[in-house]
């Protein structure tokens, strides 16, 4: 069997934007990611987590309080049956980073060295992977990897992106798709 993965990103698709998400009390899961995991996984998927933090970059919140916010959230997964295969993150932003984060980066979506890393680490064949994000640089990205499908959930983007991907209104929408092609 093919290994292959759900990468998702991380605001506005595993939980609902709130604009630099760092304390535990406001995390609020998007309806169906549970679903969506659950039924991914039992399809062959991997799921990995690929997050742009501009939050760190800009000195909102520090990595180590990225990193006890993702085990909080990955407890919470865990607690519903989802266990993440991997969450990779970008610290940096080239404009708005402070100090050692104001720099471009690989890792920072469009870029692909999240994707990259993920199919690295795990054997995972991008040709057969798919990704779900909510802005255009998560649709570049995915396309840019050579990823078999991009969804982008509508609502934060204010124009058409640029690339090849389906529109969805919700996550349940990217789970009957991957039901009926497997």
């Amino acid at each position: 069997m093919i290994d292959r993965a759900l990468f998702l990103d991380r605001d506005g698709v595993v939980n609902v934007e709130v604009g630099y998400l760092h304390r535990a009390e406001e995390v609020r899961f998007v309806d169906g990611i549970l679903s969506l995991c659950r039924t991914a996984v039992r399809l062959g998927y991997r799921l990995i987590v690929v997050t742009n933090q501009a939050g760190i970059a800009r000195g909102y919140y520090s990595e180590a309080d990225f990193h006890a916010l993702m085990e909080f959230m990955r407890g919470e997964l865990r607690a519903q049956g989802v266990e993440l295969d991997a969450v990779y993150y970008c610290p940096f932003h080239p404009e708005h980073g402070v100090g050692e984060y104001k720099r471009e980066h690989e890792d920072r979506k469009p870029g692909t060295g999240m994707l990259l890393r993920g199919a690295t680490d795990f054997g995972v064949e991008l040709s057969e992977s798919v990704m779900v994000g909510d802005r255009c640089s998560d649709v570049m990205a995915a396309n840019t990897a050579g990823l078999r499908q991009a969804f982008l959930i509508s609502g934060t983007e204010s124009s058409e992106c640029k690339g090849k991907y389906l529109a969805v209104d919700s996550l349940e929408e990217v789970e009957r798709w991957l039901l009926a092609r497997d």
